[in-house]
């Protein structure tokens, strides 16, 4: 990983990535995909013009539940390829997956020390996984290995999110499953953030999460919570797996009015490609991500594939492979090159980015917190 850091040139990626918005939808070092149709484009036409442009812009997924699958599995090999699940290296070839956040989420009821080794033992299974298919999988944290582990052929792996009781209601654990990979933290199902919101130890938890450069993930938090943490974050919040409760009223789905506050603090709403949150066909998701970026933006809006996380997915969405398709029915609803650029690659480089920007002005101003929730909440 040292040597991936030392590769990333911060300055040259911000500059490039800035330019979608105004000209083109070439990211940093990437090749420009001649994509642009006739107006009268067959299916396939289509389909074809969206693997161009993954293979330009490939997917950020933003929420995979492989690490708690894989645990009921004796054997695997994912470069192979693993019926057992959604997710394995050649499907994910297939779809251009190019990056993919590994949730660290719980079954319901394991809370305390359990919830806290739990998830210690999912990111040592993540890494075990990683190692194990170094063909296939690496390990990245920041916007330049990412990209680099994709220019070498590979899909990057980010661990998490994990659910706030992994860290005990204890920022030095918070700081010790960052040392060990964590990139994104759930805020929700804890005393500190609840359906009353985030108390005081709650803000001093994100802002502890800006310092060390991990995302909060507002997904199932309670509407007091979401709003809260815009607030409060000084770098961009994520929403993992929610798309618009004006289309589908799922609870972990967002208001237009979190949409729009969502959209006002630069954050991301990662639309799952579920049937219970997004609908039971890929018209539907496109449904809600046309709905997330007329209320948010553009730059507000991103994919979760949710694969492997025990959720029935819509009708030509099945596995990770999949994602030629969605992209396909956004080129025939009109979506321009540039917007599914950002859609795919270019929002979560962003977050990502200016996460670590932010963690890195926070670690020159503030030491490590030592508060505890009694200083606070007791």
């Amino acid at each position: 990983m040292a040597d991936l850091k030392d590769e990333l040139d911060a300055g040259s990626e911000v500059g490039e990535l800035d330019d979608l918005s105004d000209r083109s939808a070439r990211l940093p070092d990437e090749p420009s995909a001649s994509v642009t149709g006739t107006g009268e484009d067959t299916d396939a036409d289509l389909l074809d013009r969206a693997h161009a442009l993954l293979a330009a812009h490939p997917v950020a997924d933003g929420y995979s539940g492989l690490p708690w699958a894989l645990r009921h599995l004796t054997f695997f090999d994912l470069e192979l390829g693993e019926s057992a699940v959604d997710t394995d290296i050649p499907r994910m070839r297939e779809g251009h997956v190019g990056a993919l956040f590994w949730a660290l989420h719980l079954p319901e009821g394991i809370g305390g020390d359990r919830a806290v080794a739990a998830t210690l033992d999912q990111l040592d299974l993540v890494k075990t996984v990683v190692r194990a298919h170094p063909d296939g999988l690496r390990l990245a944290d920041a916007p330049g290995p990412i990209t680099d582990v994709r220019h070498r052929g590979r899909v990057a792996v980010l661990p998490g999110p994990a659910g706030a009781t992994a860290i005990g209601d204890s920022l030095g654990i918070l700081r010790s499953l960052h040392g060990l990979g964590l990139r994104a933290l759930t805020l929700c199902g804890t005393s500190w953030a609840s359906e009353a919101g985030l108390t005081r130890f709650g803000e001093e938890v994100l802002r502890e999460m800006n310092r060390l450069g991990v995302l909060a993930d507002l997904s199932g938090a309670s509407e007091d919570t979401v709003r809260r943490a815009c607030a409060v974050s000084k770098a961009p919040v994520l929403c993992a797996r929610s798309a618009a409760r004006a289309l589908r009223p799922h609870p972990a789905n967002l208001s237009d009015e979190l949409l729009r506050q969502l959209g006002a603090a630069k954050g991301l709403c990662m639309v799952p490609l579920t049937a219970e949150q997004a609908g039971p066909t890929v018209r539907d998701v496109a449904d809600h991500l046309d709905h997330v970026r007329e209320v948010a933006g553009p730059e507000c809006v991103g994919l979760s594939g949710t694969y492997d996380a025990g959720t029935a997915h819509p009708q030509d969405l099945a596995d990770a492979s999949r994602y030629p398709h969605l992209i396909a029915e956004l080129l025939r609803r009109g979506w321009p090159d540039s917007d599914i650029a950002l859609l795919t690659w270019g929002n979560v480089q962003r977050v990502l980015r200016e996460a670590d920007f932010t963690a890195r002005e926070a670690q020159r101003r503030r030491e490590p917190s030592t508060a505890k929730i009694a200083d606070f909440d007791g």
